[in-house]
């Protein structure tokens, strides 16, 4: 089966058989600014270029799974809305289905990060687990009962957009102290920018390069592995809003397992144990001693491989 994973900055491919091992992988940028049939094209590329890397035979794929930034309607491969593409109304898959001759499955990429981590990675064996990444942006799934939980309206998973700060900043959603708002890496260099035209991130500036349009997640973290007092408080704040959410989602759910991936989560560790500790504070004993909390398994292929998933659950009849 081939996985899509469809993101604002790259598209990354991947040829995978029924048990998930990867035959052939592809990345190449996005293109967004070049435009939606740009970015077709390049999709279309990159599934040839899978076929062509694994010697895949013709017919032997029976199906593609795809991942999208955005919500989207997964039972007809419509895109609602991509901020970070600027796509609005897109009926991708119809598009799809037609330019590779092959059923085409769709959804959410935050849903497939989720069922790729459930099958493949650091969720495997448990029924129920909720993926937070950390990057840009903060976005989650869920998997309720061994598979994707969508809810009423296929919005379910939007963790980042969960309140952790009454009065916080305002987030893009228009709200105040989301989640997304204080914990993304979006959020730690904003706060880092500020603290730099207040004269007090020397440290934070450095490790930019001396560039104030450089700084970044990445940069705080350097900085705070340098021993930056200010970076380091930034990461552990973003730590303590982050285990806030996760705890609340600990309560109310009860999972096995709770997931954690992203570019942020990958280079700015240092806001793990403020995260566990708050999350050890604030979660009921019970439902505290059934979850464990861990790192995402499969980096930068979450979604790649779980739109694989997503086209083998899709694809393979349903046995009686």
């Amino acid at each position: 089966m081939v996985g899509v994973d469809l993101g604002g900055t790259k598209i990354l491919t991947v040829l995978a058989g029924m048990e998930g091992d990867v035959l052939a992988r592809v990345k190449v940028p996005t293109g967004a600014e070049l435009g939606q049939e740009h970015v077709i094209d390049k999709i279309v590329e990159t599934v040839q270029a899978a076929l062509l890397e694994a010697g895949a035979p013709a017919g032997s794929v029976k199906a593609v799974g795809m991942g999208v930034p955005g919500p989207v309607d997964a039972d007809n491969g419509f895109i609602h809305f991509a901020p970070n593409l600027g796509w609005r109304d897109v009926p991708l898959g119809e598009i799809m289905r037609r330019r590779l001759d092959l059923p085409v499955y769709m959804d959410n990429d935050a849903n497939l990060a989720a069922l790729g981590e459930h099958r493949y990675g650091a969720g495997r064996g448990a029924a129920d687990m909720v993926y937070i990444t950390v990057s840009t942006g903060v976005g989650g799934g869920l998997i309720l009962g061994g598979r994707v939980y969508r809810g009423a309206g296929g919005g379910a998973g939007e963790i980042g957009h969960v309140t952790v700060a009454e009065d916080g900043p305002v987030c893009r959603c228009g709200n105040r102290g989301c989640l997304e708002a204080v914990a993304s890496g979006t959020a730690m260099a904003r706060r880092a920018a500020a603290l730099v035209d207040e004269g007090r991130g020397a440290g934070i500036l450095a490790a930019a390069g001396g560039d104030k349009n450089k700084i970044s997640a990445r940069a705080v973290a350097r900085a705070a592995r340098a021993g930056d007092a200010a970076a380091l408080a930034i990461l552990r704040d973003a730590g303590r809003y982050l285990g806030i959410a996760v705890a609340g989602l600990v309560n109310l759910l009860n999972p096995a397992a709770v997931v954690l991936g992203g570019g942020v989560m990958e280079s700015a560790g240092l806001f793990w144990e403020p995260m566990l500790e708050r999350v050890q504070r604030r979660s009921l004993p019970s439902s505290l001693e059934a979850v464990r909390i861990v790192r995402a398994a499969l980096g930068g292929e979450s979604g790649a491989m779980g739109a694989v998933a997503l086209a083998i659950e899709r694809a393979s009849p349903v046995k009686a």
